[in-house]
């Protein structure tokens, strides 16, 4: 699935963005966009943000247009979209859909191995204005949103605004946020966060390793290991709900059991442990050789793992795996996990029966995957 798409604009002095609607509007128009696949007369278009033309268009509606989509087709009522003044079309928010996510920046403070969004030294800070105007947009209806980067908390006070604006305008959207949590080892800020109370927010936070020096080497950040344990505490302290998450690959396996075991004696308030496979995209390639390990390889480090943090009473998800190469004792922690847009299957797959259950690939996984990759029969699923 596309999420951007060039096409060409009229009328566009400046980045717009606002809601899709298929429907004529009665009011509200000036924060929306009419999506249409024919002409749209001018007297329609009056007092809309722009229209959105699927296919060519022709003659001029008094409105600012974007025409020429074909791969954002699929458009509906109540999505949000960013029109730019050099013809490109963004979708921010799908309205159906429960994998929506706002790019806080793509600054960060770490450079991990195997980043799949790897930072820019950018100032990205006016980008805060238009996640508040998304947030203004979201339909409150909407169950859950992520936060991610780059590294959000770059933001500081900024990134404070965010969730405080979540929190007064999406109060029942759950808000999972993807950070590293190194500058939680300010107290002050974690305060800050957990006197925001949102009502429904995870900190889904990185950890490696238990030991110190080989964290900081998968996040090629010395001083990580110490920042991100203080800062899990800080947070905890002050009511913020925590995920660890662990990405699994050759450097952080050979100490994954005791890794498991620092997990549950150090941060037995953690909200869930998450066990991730690689997402074969961004520094990945460029480390290859130093992280790859076919998931079927790691298996009996895997399920120790898990049982260990099982038997702590410990929350525990195995994120990115296919099921053919999950140990069948850990199905029941496997989660279909890949977010819709990028998730895909392969011609192995065909005839599966566990294909509903399965979580699939990341499309950028489809080449360079596990060996194992295999159809299961219904004696097996």
């Amino acid at each position: 699935m596309r999420l951007h798409e060039a096409v060409a604009v009229e009328g566009v002095d400046r980045k717009l963005i606002g809601r899709v609607t298929r429907t004529p509007l009665s009011s509200g128009r000036s924060d929306a966009f009419l999506l249409s696949e024919e002409g749209v007369p001018a007297a329609d278009a009056a007092g809309y943000l722009g229209v959105l033309a699927v296919g060519d268009f022709s003659g001029a509606p008094g409105s600012p247009v974007a025409h020429g989509l074909r791969h954002l087709n699929y458009l509906n009522d109540g999505d949000v979209v960013a029109v730019d003044p050099g013809g490109f079309v963004r979708v921010l928010y799908r309205r159906t859909s429960r994998h929506n996510f706002i790019l806080a920046t793509e600054q960060c403070n770490s450079l991990c191995l195997m980043c799949s969004q790897p930072p820019k030294t950018i100032d990205d800070s006016h980008r805060l204005a238009e996640h508040l105007r998304l947030i203004d947009l979201i339909d409150p209806a909407t169950a859950e949103l992520g936060i991610t980067g780059g590294e959000p908390t770059l933001l500081r006070d900024g990134f404070l605004q965010l969730i405080a604006r979540c929190r007064e305008r999406l109060p029942h959207t759950a808000l999972h946020v993807l950070t590293n949590g190194r500058l939680f080892f300010y107290r002050s800020f974690a305060k800050k966060l957990g006197a925001i109370t949102h009502p429904d927010l995870v900190m889904g936070i990185p950890l490696y390793s238990d030991i110190d020096s080989q964290h900081d080497h998968i996040v090629q950040a010395p001083g990580a290991f110490e920042e991100t344990v203080i800062g899990l505490h800080h947070l905890d302290r002050y009511g913020v709900r925590i995920e660890i998450r662990v990405v699994l690959h050759a450097l952080s396996i050979p100490r994954l059991p005791q890794l498991a075991t620092f997990i549950a004696r150090n941060f037995p308030f953690a909200w869930q442990i998450a066990l991730m496979g690689l997402e074969m995209t961004g520094l990945v390639h460029k480390n290859l050789r130093e992280l790859w390990i076919d998931p079927a390889d790691y298996q009996g480090e895997l399920r120790e793992a898990a049982a260990i943090l099982a038997d702590a009473g410990m929350n525990v998800s195995i994120y990115n795996h296919q099921l053919c190469v999950l140990d069948r004792r850990l199905w029941p922690l496997a989660r279909k996990s890949i977010s819709d847009w990028k998730n895909v299957y392969l011609p192995e797959c065909n005839g599966c029966d566990a294909l509903e259950r399965c979580g699939g690939f990341f499309q950028s996984g489809t080449r360079i995957r596990s060996t194992r990759i295999r159809p299961l029969s219904s004696s097996v699923a």
